[in-house]
């Protein structure tokens, strides 16, 4: 299993813009589709977005459409989660995930096989 390492998130007002970055050690990411998932206290984890291996399809969920943007980069090995107009119901830690089998965007939690240690973002009104 890659080894994912999320970096980027913090402390921020409501209204302002954060970016999130994926990466995986000794494991390029390049062939394979990725997905941010956040999960807030007392909550389940959820879908917040998901990107095919090669950038050309993404989906987001609802609650982030609009707002937030999915890239990746892989010749750097690198997934983004581009984050805007942030709203206190945005905290939660965001973890990136790879799925080694999918095609297209999955957005299952089940369907993917690595994880990373998580980021937390919180945002104050």
């Amino acid at each position: 299993q890659a080894q994912l390492t999320e970096s980027g998130g913090g402390l921020v007002q409501a209204g302002n813009s954060l970016t999130l970055s994926c990466t995986a050690s000794g494991h390029s990411l390049s062939t394979y589709a990725m997905g941010w998932f956040r999960q807030a206290p007392g909550k389940e984890r959820e879908i917040v977005s998901s990107i095919s291996w090669n950038g050309r399809d993404t989906f987001y969920a609802d609650s982030v459409k609009g707002r937030f943007t999915i890239s990746r980069d892989n010749a750097k090995n690198m997934v983004y989660l581009q984050m805007s107009s942030l709203k206190p119901e945005d905290t939660a830690v965001y973890y990136c995930a790879l799925d080694t089998y999918g095609v297209g965007t999955p957005t299952k939690s089940y369907e993917y096989d690595s994880w990373g240690q998580g980021t937390q973002v919180t945002v104050s009104s």
